[in-house]
């Protein structure tokens, strides 16, 4: 209520201390958050911060840069408001902790945007142009999204992408990586979308279910007398007949090059009424079952000793470019458990199949490779050119059948590999590419990249601990590197390649130091315009500009090498302390950071890695738009407050999925409400405190004060410790707790009768203020770096000379004496609390009371407990809200126990206590003798509560 308000109303003849404070019970945040948001930006808090904390230690969160393409959604929220609660605490425990929020800006999902709205062939000067312009509206839209959530940063300069100085220093770490060895060129399968047009990384890719035909398929015999010599036999028993492969990418069949067995697994000739057919001995009953055949085993043999037989390739009969041989090579990777247990290997189309090929001495310029980057086949390839490989899948078994080659087809749905972006599926493709080699010996001949980058991740600690067998695996496991894409708006592999012999220009490190200086003034367009006459001169006439741009992974997995120590180097450093992400970066940012962080500097780029899950809804489904579960922060902030979300997120374990629905966010928004209460009470009964005027000192407090004190000193140590090790959710419980049970429940329940009732100026009541002060001071603190809006709301009342809660750091409590004996002895006393709140209320529900003011109560009690409650003399009654208390002493446990009586005496008016000495003054017959005292003389003298 508003002061003006409450003098309107007419004064109690008897009045009470019950004071009001300007911090409103109703939160208001939807209207009020955003007039924060704009004193925060006006006021330049942050900035303050900074200088606040100039000259500590430095503590680096580096922040993974979101994609500068569309409105923030509820992940994002997650993770800057992670990002913001561990900075925020941070700094308040003594560092020096900066936050430079970054932006990913060069990339397909733009290029896209600007096909989208502009058309495709534009000129790459005009892509470029728009494509910077789109990703800078969309920073400011994302910008001032973070803004309302109450994430403070460093928002007039974060660090982006596209900045001349950050495309400079990418391709500045490009030549350093090529200068250690490790950059090489070479033909391999990579993922390659059709509708990208492009290579894709492994963080690109995603996996969905797909329906293709699998086909059962005969390789005819074309070394009928060494098939027999393999088998044992002196010749086959017929000439008809062959090896049999199964796929599921019948696609593949044009560019088939050789054939994979396992050298221990024991291969069978069975003679079917279609000849003779090569199977793993442990298919052969499932395979001549789905092929509808009898079949009778002539002799077995072991894979290593096919090792190098011929086979014809199954449409030779169909056409002569077909008239090819397949040789049997071996493979380990084979498996007998689906299929025949022999592979078809197009090393055009497959990482084994390519390393398998490569590994018997076949040379790039030998490897059949008829797809195009669009997914069509080239015209001259017979049969099928110009077919789209999906489109031919059909075809191909359609003359596989017409060739007498095909035992068997069926549609077969499995997990296949899309693009994230097209949502389309992709393939293995053999392309020209440059790469990052992981077990590649670099020029200084130490450790490859693949064992550097494991020894990193042993030294790095997770949060949760299950995030480093999750990263080790991934880079145990992973291929090259492919660093290049084939895009117009990324950061240019700026190369000059050798028009004949592909090799790099001798002087390509200098000259990257050229280019990167242009591209320092006028950003990477100033390759695309660039004459190579300018750098080469009279060599132009024989090299030319490589097209190729650098992975987007590399532009955000460098920016420790251009961000933490180029364009942010002030503010940040190398290494940085921690990066925190969604879980899905193990083979994305987390990922491509240490990998190149591994080239570089031989060491992760950071310390630790924190990794949080994704959002589900109330059921624990993920969010989708087709099952229009999605939540919009915005909406959330502008119903609710963007406090909610903050609350939401503080309290749920990130380590998981964190589930959110209506009834979760009611829930948070009780919570919140208990929290907010429990403020409201400590700010209207410190609202004519002085600290410097009215503090009592510690050996002047009561020993409920001083029980407070070191109790919440206590919750404090317990809070600093989880904020240490990024755990927010046990900080949110034990604050809920204390704000409900420690304080609401027990102490301020307490506190009433003293803070209202005691002369204003008294000894009893300045000590509980001075006590309910030092825990403000603490609390505010604590809860600063997730109820940012409301500790800051709440600071601006309670310190009015002072500036921002954020310049703040963790409160300095006065020592309590014998602060452990006194937390165990109170500890004992609420427990008999308990008891006796127990016994009241069935005595209320008796109809034997009303309040618990109406009750006197007799306590019997042994031991330590008879101990503590005697000690407290006649405060006894105030600590457990009677009119009276007396304890008496018994010999064992088995004989405790707690009476209720009804109170006979009258009831005073203005404290509630039932008292013989109602009355007693003639002048005040409403009143109580304690009520008399503190209002007319000397005050009632009060030790323990």
């Amino acid at each position: 209520m508003s002061n003006k308000k409450a003098d309107s109303k007419p004064q109690a003849k008897y009045p009470v201390n019950l004071l009001d404070t300007p911090f409103p019970m109703r939160g208001d945040l939807p209207k009020r958050e955003p007039q924060w948001v704009k004193e925060w930006q006006e006021n330049q808090v942050y900035e303050k911060i900074r200088a606040a904390s100039l000259g500590r230690k430095k503590f680096i969160l580096h922040d993974g840069p979101p994609y500068a393409n569309g409105d923030i959604h509820l992940g994002h929220a997650v993770n800057k408001i992670l990002k913001d609660m561990v900075v925020k605490s941070r700094n308040m425990a003594g560092f020096d902790a900066a936050y430079v929020p970054g932006w990913d800006c060069h990339g397909m999902p733009i290029e896209i945007q600007i096909e989208k709205q502009f058309g495709k062939s534009l000129p790459a000067a005009e892509v470029m142009q728009k494509a910077r312009a789109y990703a800078t509206e969309q920073i400011e839209k994302q910008k001032a999204g973070f803004r309302r959530l109450g994430v403070l940063g460093d928002w007039d300069n974060p660090y982006k992408t596209m900045n001349f100085a950050n495309e400079a220093g990418e391709i500045r770490a490009l030549a350093k990586i090529i200068e250690k060895g490790y950059v090489f060129r070479g033909l391999k399968p990579v993922n390659w979308c059709f509708d990208c047009g492009s290579a894709l990384a492994e963080a690109e890719v995603e996996y969905k279910d797909k329906t293709d035909p699998t086909i059962d398929v005969m390789f005819p015999f074309a070394e009928a007398d060494k098939t027999a010599q393999a088998f044992g036999l002196t010749a086959l028993p017929r000439q008809e007949g062959g090896i049999v492969i199964w796929t599921t990418t019948p696609w593949t069949l044009p560019a088939n090059q050789a054939l994979n067995v396992n050298p221990e697994i024991v291969y069978a000739l069975v003679d079917t009424p279609r000849g003779l057919l090569i199977l793993a001995e442990e298919r052969v009953e499932a395979c001549l079952k789905q092929y509808k055949l009898e079949g009778r085993v002539v002799a077995t043999t072991t894979g290593a000793k096919l090792v190098n037989l011929r086979f014809h390739h199954p449409l030779a009969s169909s056409h002569p470019d077909y008239k090819r041989t397949a040789p049997v090579y071996l493979g380990e990777y084979v498996t007998t458990e689906s299929g025949t247990g022999i592979v078809h290997s197009s090393p055009a189309y497959g990482v084994e199949d390519f390393e398998s090929c490569k590994s018997h001495g076949m040379a790039d310029s030998d490897i059949i490779n008829p797809v195009m980057g669009d997914g069509r086949y080239i015209e001259s390839l017979a049969l099928f050119g110009g077919l789209s490989i999906w489109s031919a899948n059909p075809k191909i078994v359609e003359a596989l059948g017409s060739a007498g080659v095909l035992l068997h087809t069926e549609k077969y749905t499995h997990s296949y590999m899309h693009c994230w972006r097209h949502k389309t599926p992709i393939v293995y493709r053999a392309t020209s590419q440059w790469f990052a080699g992981m077990d590649v010996t670099p020029q200084d001949g130490g450790r490859t990249l693949r064992e550097t980058a494991l020894a990193a991740v042993d030294a790095t600690a997770f949060y949760p601990s299950w995030g480093k067998q999750r990263l080790h695996s991934m880079i145990a496991n992973r291929p090259d590197w492919t660093l290049s894409r084939q895009r117009q708006w990324g950061v240019p592999m700026a190369f000059f390649v050798h028009k004949e012999t592909g090799e790099l220009h001798p002087r390509t490190l200098e000259l990257l130091e050229a280019v990167a200086q242009r591209v320092e003034k006028a950003g990477i367009e100033a390759w695309q315009t660039l004459d190579p006459r300018e750098l080469i001169g009279d060599d132009a006439n024989m090299y030319e500009k490589n097209r190729d741009t650098l992975d987007v992974w590399f532009d955000s997995g460098t920016t420790h090498w251009h961000v933490l120590r180029g364009s942010h180097k002030d503010q940040l450093q190398f290494p940085a302390d921690l990066y925190l992400e969604g879980s899905d970066q193990h083979r994305g940012w987390f990922h491509s950071s240490l990998l190149t962080a591994s080239m570089l500097d031989g060491r992760a780029p950071y310390d630790a890695l924190l990794t949080h899950g994704f959002t589900v809804d109330g059921e624990g489904r993920k969010m989708s738009k087709s099952l229009g579960n999605g939540v919009d922060p915005h909406e959330v902030a502008n119903r609710l407050g963007a406090e909610i979300i903050r609350l939401w997120i503080a309290s749920t374990d990130y380590s998981g999925e964190l589930a959110i629905s209506e009834e979760i966010l009611k829930r948070v928004t009780e919570s919140y409400r208990r929290i907010r209460n429990t403020l409201r009470f400590l700010l209207a009964n410190l609202s004519d405190f002085d600290i410097e005027q009215n503090a009592r000192p510690i050996g002047e407090w009561l020993e409920i004060d001083r029980y407070a004190v070191a109790l919440t000193a206590t919750l404090q140590q317990d809070v600093l410790a989880h904020y240490e090790k990024y755990e927010f959710h046990p900080v949110v419980a034990k604050l809920q707790t204390f704000c409900s049970e420690d304080l609401g429940g027990f102490y301020l329940d307490v506190l009433k009768d003293r803070l209202y009732t005691s002369a204003p100026d008294s000894a009893a009541r300045r000590s509980a203020q001075t006590a309910l002060y030092h825990v403000a001071q603490g609390l505010l603190r604590m809860m600063a770096p997730f109820l940012s809006f409301t500790a800051e709301e709440a600071w601006k009342v309670f310190q009015p000379g002072r500036d921002t809660i954020f310049t703040e750091t963790y409160y300095a409590y006065p020592e309590v004496p014998d602060a452990a004996a006194l937390l165990d002895k109170w500890s004992l006393l609420r427990e008999v609390r308990g008891n006796v709140t127990k016994a009241l209320e069935e005595a209320r529900v008796a109809n034997q009371i009303g309040s618990s003011l109406q009750a006197e109560v007799e306590i019997r009690a042994s031991g330590a407990r008879y101990d503590a409650l005697a000690s407290l003399a006649d405060d006894l009654k105030f600590m457990l809200i009677t009119s009276a208390a007396t304890v008496v002493k018994v010999d064992s446990e088995a004989d405790e126990g707690v009476q209720v009586v009804t109170s006979k005496y009258l009831k005073c008016e203005r404290c509630w206590h039932y008292r013989e000495d109602v009355g007693a003054n003639a002048e005040h017959p409403t009143l109580c003798g304690r009520c008399v005292s503190n209002l007319f003389g000397s005050g009632e003298t009060r030790s323990a509560a």
